[in-house]
C-alpha cells in the first residue's frame, strides 16, 4: 500500500510449536472477515488501545512474529496493547508439549494433530466480542453469521482510512449498551440476539462482568457464572471460555462443527452422539479446547 509508512515494530519470540501458516489458515476462512487482512503471508489489523487506534502489520520469520506499525507510531501504551494483543490472539504462552504428548497416542486426535502441527487457539482477547460472536453464531450458518458480524462492525466500529483501504475494529461493549433493540434488528439480528447481545454490552460496561476476574475463577465457577447470563447457553458458555478466557479445559461437546468434525475424520456414517464424543474424549482431559480446535481444523 503505498500511501502506508512502516515504523520501528516489535518483534515477539514463538514457541517451537508454533505454526503461523496453520494459524492463517483459521484467520482467513472468511472473505466477510474486517477486522483483519491477509495479503501472503502477512496480516494487518486495525486495534483500539483504550481509545487510540493502532495499525498494524503482523508477519512472521526466523522464529519470531514481528510487529510493523503503520500509517503512524503509536504511544507506548498504544505498543504494549499492540504486543499484549498478539501474544493473547496467538495463544503463545500455552505450552502444547503435554497436549502433543497426549494426542500421539490418541486414536482420534493423532493424525491431525500431525498434519496441523503448531496451530495454535486464535482467540478473541476482547471478551465483548467473544460473546457477541458466540450469540451472533448460534444456530445460523457460518455465512450468515459473518454478515451480521460485518453489519454489526461497519455501523457501530471505529476504522481508519489508509489510502483505499477502511481498516475496522469491532464495536465496544459501551457503544452497544447504548443501542436499542430495534437497532440491531434493522441490521437483521433476530430481537432475542438483538436483547442478548446489548444486555451483555450493558454487564460489561456496568462492570459486572470483568475479564480479569473471570481467569481468576475455576472453570466450574466461571461456567456458573456465564450460563446465568440470559441468552448464554453451555455452548457459548464454553465457546467464550475457550477462545478468549483460555480455558483449555473447556468443552463445547455439542458444536455441530465439532460433530461434522469427528464424523468426517472418523470417517463415520453419521453424527456421533453426545456418549460417543465423551468417550472419545476420555483422554483428552485439560485439553478439551485443544482438541475441539484441531477437530475445527479439518473442516477447512
Amino acid at each position: 500500500m503505498d500511501s502506508e509508512t512502516k515504523t520501528q515494530g516489535l518483534e515477539i519470540p514463538t514457541p517451537k510449536e508454533f505454526n503461523f501458516t496453520e494459524c492463517l489458515a483459521i484467520l482467513g476462512r472468511s472473505d466477510q472477515e474486517l477486522l483483519h487482512t491477509i495479503s501472503g503471508e502477512r496480516i494487518t489489523k486495525l486495534l483500539n488501545a483504550e481509545g487510540e487506534l493502532v495499525l498494524f502489520e503482523l508477519s512472521y520469520s526466523g522464529s519470531a512474529l514481528h510487529i510493523e506499525f503503520l500509517h503512524r507510531s503509536p504511544s507506548e501504551q498504544g505498543k504494549q496493547a499492540v504486543m499484549w494483543y498478539v501474544m493473547d490472539w496467538f495463544d503463545l504462552e500455552t505450552d502444547l508439549q503435554p497436549f502433543y504428548a497426549m494426542a500421539a497416542s490418541d486414536p482420534v486426535l493423532r493424525e491431525v494433530v500431525e498434519q496441523h502441527a503448531g496451530l495454535r487457539i486464535m482467540g478473541m482477547p476482547d471478551l465483548f466480542e467473544a460473546f457477541a460472536w458466540a450469540i451472533t453464531g448460534q444456530q445460523i450458518n457460518l455465512t450468515f453469521a459473518y454478515t451480521l458480524k460485518r453489519r454489526l462492525i461497519e455501523n457501530f466500529g471505529s476504522s481508519t482510512k489508509v489510502g483505499e483501504v477502511e481498516y475496522w475494529t469491532f464495536p465496544s461493549a459501551g457503544t452497544i449498551a447504548s443501542l436499542e433493540v430495534g437497532q440491531l434488528r434493522e441490521l437483521q439480528f433476530s430481537g432475542r440476539k438483538a436483547e442478548y447481545i446489548i444486555g451483555i454490552a450493558r454487564e460489561l460496561a456496568n462492570g459486572h462482568l470483568v475479564k480479569e476476574e473471570l481467569v481468576s475463577k475455576t472453570e466450574q465457577q466461571v461456567e456458573k457464572q456465564l450460563v446465568a447470563i440470559r441468552g448464554v447457553g453451555p455452548w457459548s458458555a464454553h465457546y467464550v471460555m475457550m477462545k478468549c478466557l483460555r480455558f483449555n479445559s473447556a468443552f463445547p461437546i455439542s458444536d455441530v462443527g465439532l460433530h461434522n468434525a469427528l464424523k468426517e475424520q472418523l470417517g463415520m456414517g453419521r453424527k456421533p452422539t453426545i456418549a460417543e464424543i465423551e468417550g472419545f474424549a476420555k483422554n483428552w482431559t485439560g485439553w478439551q479446547a485443544y482438541a475441539t480446535f484441531y477437530l475445527w481444523r479439518v473442516l477447512l
